[in-house]
């Protein structure tokens, strides 16, 4: 379909469950048919994940293997979707540049933004479930030219919070909806050196919080505000690729920006794009979902 990825011959997708009580991951499902992307995590212990432009459910437990959510007069998805803070309402990117809306159970979809110059790649939905953020891309310029927005769920009051030389991508709130977390290459000379910061949902308050040779890319913090994941690719590389030798990275302390720097190895894993490009984290905090895709 369109865009959509596919396994390679030989391929599968892992969905697995990361404990941060154990520090053991659970794979639940293998797929030997669709790529599936990207977890979130449901307030009744489901996973909804991407396949082939289209949204799929299953449970965390993986007693079921996935479905596919119905929704009218939806656009084929790309993997950028999002819950609202009571998770009953699911907030998407579609291949047409678009932000789109719609009850997580499946049903009608609303379109969320207005036409624009720019694309919408969402990532992240402030606490009080009344705002958005998203990645606004120049058609023309592409990922490099990756800024931060904020719109209303309704569509208004669509702004920019970063300008200038970026890219910047992943943009998510933290708990307390005072910062969005996202990876850039403003601090890096290196193209495609990315490094995770935070800055103010106004603007201000730009801060760096990772200084690795790696390339890290969309932090995810969980609901308590206590811990954070973030995909972390080897060096060299450039944008957040599919197929590599990847790592998740733990923060414990999140809220603090030293503790940044003392990030834990949590998983290691073949992936990249896919793996982990939307928040996973379970209602409770202890808990993320992530994919892999080995091969063989």
């Amino acid at each position: 379909m369109g865009f959509s990825r596919s396994l390679a011959a030989g391929q599968v997708s892992r969905i697995q469950v990361f404990d941060v009580r154990s520090g053991t991951s659970r794979v639940v499902h293998v797929d030997h048919a669709v790529l599936l992307e990207a977890p979130n995590w449901t307030s009744t212990g489901d996973l909804v994940l991407n396949g082939d432009g289209l949204l799929w459910r299953m449970p965390a437990d993986g007693s079921t293997p996935p479905s596919i959510v119905l929704l009218e007069g939806l656009p084929e998805l790309n993997n950028d979707h999002v819950l609202s803070p009571d998770r009953a309402t699911v907030y998407m990117s579609a291949n047409d540049g678009h932000l789109y809306a719609a009850p997580v159970g499946g049903g009608a979809v609303r379109r969320v933004t207005a036409p624009a110059a720019h694309w919408h790649f969402l990532h992240g939905v402030s606490p009080d479930g009344e705002r958005l953020a998203y990645v606004a891309l120049d058609p023309e310029d592409g990922w490099d030219s990756g800024t931060l927005h904020i719109v209303g769920v309704d569509g208004a009051g669509d702004r920019a919070v970063t300008a200038g030389r970026g890219p910047d991508d992943g943009p998510e709130f933290d708990p307390t909806g005072e910062w969005v977390y996202f990876n850039t290459e403003r601090f890096s000379a290196t193209p495609g050196h990315a490094q995770i910061a935070r800055i103010r949902p106004d603007g201000t308050g730009l801060e760096q919080l990772t200084f690795d040779d790696r390339v890290n890319w969309f932090p995810h913090l969980d609901p308590t505000g206590r811990f954070a994941v973030y995909l972390s690719f080897p060096p060299g590389t450039t944008g957040h690729p599919a197929d590599r030798e990847v790592r998740l990275h733990l923060v414990d302390g999140a809220a603090d920006a030293d503790a940044w720097e003392d990030a834990t190895v949590a998983v290691e894993l073949d992936g990249g794009q896919g793996t982990i490009n939307v928040n996973s984290w379970s209602p409770d905090g202890t808990r993320f979902a992530f994919v892999d895709y080995p091969v063989g």
